[in-house]
């Protein structure tokens, strides 16, 4: 004759016929089904177009650098609060060119001594007008456009022209 196992169970204890494993494996479908959705929605949030931004905005912000007696002809100036260097050409005119390298982004700076913008990451060089001097930049710094309204030097900061070399019509007089 065999023995019948007998079930011992705690006191206030109900059976209600699911096991542990039924109880896990309808926890595990669950966790899938929200990993499911969590991944449809990052891929409709990825599809979807994005909002317009305040720095892309269809207004143009200006860095207004000063008056134009302000910056002596042959100088240039730093901008950092607004990526970019303001030169002043011989002959009067402005460009306002990026701090940043074509090449790799990097941060140029301006070497008074050689009269040239060099890259400290790879050794670009560039002249005052923004042209390569030196590779492995192939490309000139890009140009933010300049406005003078009443004697006043102001820099568009919202557009940024890239530009294989410089060219007089790049200048801006005032």
């Amino acid at each position: 004759m065999k023995k019948k196992a007998i079930k011992r169970r705690q006191p206030g204890f109900r059976d209600s016929g699911k096991s542990r494993r039924d109880f896990f494996k309808t926890i595990w479908k669950g966790l899938g089904v929200l990993a499911v959705i969590e991944f449809g929605a990052v891929v409709i949030a990825f599809l979807r177009p994005r909002k317009q931004s305040a720095t892309r905005s269809a207004q143009p912000r200006f860095l207004i650098a000063g008056k134009v007696e302000d910056f002596v002809p042959g100088s240039v100036t730093s901008f950092r609060n607004g990526f970019l260097y303001l030169v002043r050409l011989k002959d009067g005119g402005f460009l306002a060119m990026s701090l940043r390298c074509p090449h790799l982004g990097c941060s140029v700076e301006w070497n008074g001594e050689k009269q040239q913008f060099v890259c400290p990451c790879h050794h670009s060089r560039f002249d005052k007008c923004g042209n390569v001097v030196t590779p492995p930049a192939t490309r000139a710094l890009a140009l933010h456009p300049v406005v003078i309204e009443q004697r006043v030097v102001k820099v568009n900061l919202t557009k940024k022209i890239r530009r294989k070399r410089f060219q007089p019509s790049q200048v801006m007089y005032g």
